[in-house]
Parts: structure tokens; C-alpha cells; sequence
């Protein structure tokens, strides 16, 4: 199966996956954002106290560089390791 459809049914199965901790939220998010996105294209929030802002950017920034790719291989890898 093409990476890209695997990413797509990935993205879907992640919704039903059980509560995950944190982390794992974070990773997700990042992997997601860096295979349909690519690298950071914003700034990092101003508010000191957007703390979930913060820990968002941070996850995407972490994979400045990463390709679209392996990004998405990396997240159908993580989302199937949590079944």
C-alpha cells in the first residue's frame, strides 16, 4: 500500500484509538503536522501561558527537516504501536 493512504487510514484509526498520555498526543500531533505541512511555518505562541500552544509547537519544531515521508511512516508506525 502507498504511504500516503496508509498515512490517511492512520490519521482516521487514531480517533478510536483509547485516551493516550500526553506525549504520546505530542508526538502524534508533530508527525501529523510535519507529513501534511512540513516543517514549522509559524511562530511559536507569545503568551507565556498558552502552555498547550507551546508543547504543540514544540512537538512540530522537533522535526524541522524530517521529509514528508518519513514523517508519515513514522506516525502509521507510532498509531500502530497503540492498538
Amino acid at each position: 500500500m502507498e504511504t500516503k493512504q496508509l498515512f490517511e487510514e492512520a490519521s482516521l484509526r487514531v480517533k478510536s484509538l483509547p485516551n493516550q498520555s500526553n506525549d504520546t498526543l505530542l508526538a502524534l500531533y508533530g508527525l501529523f503536522k510535519q507529513a501534511s505541512e512540513g516543517d514549522v511555518n509559524t511562530d511559536e505562541p507569545s503568551n507565556p501561558f498558552d502552555f498547550v500552544g507551546k508543547a504543540k509547537y514544540q512537538a512540530w519544531n522537533a522535526l524541522k527537516g524530517m521529509n514528508s515521508e518519513d514523517a508519515m511512516n513514522k506516525y502509521v508506525e507510532l498509531v500502530n504501536s497503540l492498538k
